[in-house]
């Protein structure tokens, strides 16, 4: 994950979000709140694992798939970005 450090900060902000929502279900759990609020917390978070796992793979196909120093042709670079939106879709 090393060639992520660029987006390090932006990751560990996320991870931080993501930490102060499943504190909020914890939280939720422990005052016996109602269970739509719990569904809508967990969807929340579900949410936010999902955007977060959209731009660590995003990563990896744009260096590792279609290394930018091997100058992608434009079949794979369209390859790539095919399978990036099919898996964003798949993500929401």
């Amino acid at each position: 994950m090393a060639h992520a450090i660029r987006d390090k900060q932006k990751l560990i902000h996320r991870v931080s979000r993501l930490k102060g929502q499943l504190e909020a279900v914890e939280k939720a759990l422990a005052q016996e709140q109602d269970c739509a609020v719990i569904l809508h917390l967990l969807a929340a978070c579900r949410g936010a694992m999902d955007g977060l796992m959209a731009q660590v793979i995003e990563a990896h196909i744009r260096i590792h798939i279609t290394d930018p120093n091997r100058r992608p042709t434009t079949e794979q670079s369209r390859a790539a970005q095919e399978l990036l939106d099919v898996i964003k879709t798949y993500l929401k």
